[in-house]
């Protein structure tokens, strides 16, 4: 069973600074229908203007994942990382017992655009740490690269839950078939383009909830980037 969530449906808050969709409940947006799916708690499609950010905020047990489609995100915590990540670039922060940290556009010229990616951990109290890769483009292109799991399997960063992330690159016309393992779940969010998922279509922003599916089959429709989450 697909269940699709339209771009245009999620919450959406336009700070002037920020201009943020929520595919889930989050902040002042709340809808007891869309609370998370499975172990994915927040997805946080966020642009943000030149030369501002997120002020220093704080954080406890949760998986917390950066991906940058456009842009560059400056980051900074009390563990005392500070980094700059870009497109192709992956972040994982496990907030665990307890950290600050503040994000800003590193450009003062250019807007940045990316997902916020929250997962539940598997047990609350975990020691807080922070990782960082890279993941080129020609990685992704026709294929699923995995890019975070909790073993770190195939050079991915590694979170505290029994979940594993995907990315993906599609031309058109292109598939994918990916066999689910018994018993789990999986959502799609489709960051740019158009994809076609088990015969859906979905555009820039709208992700898709499977359920009691055997097989995903992903199509590009237009170029297109995708992330695909396998959830128990």
């Amino acid at each position: 069973m697909i269940t699709i969530r339209r771009a245009n449906d999620r919450g959406h808050a336009d700070h002037g600074w920020l201009d943020t969709y929520h595919t889930f409940s989050f902040a002042d947006y709340y809808d007891p229908r869309h609370m998370g799916f499975r172990n994915l708690r927040v997805i946080n499609e966020d642009r943000v203007k030149p030369g501002v950010g997120f002020p220093t905020h704080p954080h406890r047990d949760m998986e917390i994942i950066s991906y940058v489609l456009e842009g560059a995100l400056a980051h900074r915590d009390s563990m005392g990382n500070g980094s700059v990540i870009r497109p192709s670039e992956v972040q994982r922060m496990s907030a665990g017992t307890g950290i600050t940290h503040s994000e800003f556009n590193d450009s003062k010229d250019e807007g940045l655009h990316f997902f916020q990616i929250w997962i539940l951990p598997e047990r609350t109290g975990i020691t807080p740490n922070y990782e960082q890769k890279y993941f080129a483009d020609q990685e992704k292109r026709g294929r699923l690269r995995l890019i975070a799991s909790p073993d770190g399997r195939d050079g991915s960063v590694t979170i505290h839950q029994d979940v594993r992330l995907y990315s993906t690159l599609l031309d058109p016309g292109e598939e994918i078939v990916h066999r689910l393992p018994a018993g789990q779940h999986a959502w799609v969010q489709v960051a740019r383009g158009k994809v076609l998922v088990n015969g859906h279509l979905l555009g820039a922003g709208d992700g898709a909830a499977v359920n009691n599916e055997d097989l995903l089959r992903l199509t590009g429709k237009e170029a297109a980037e995708a992330l695909v989450f396998e959830l128990p």
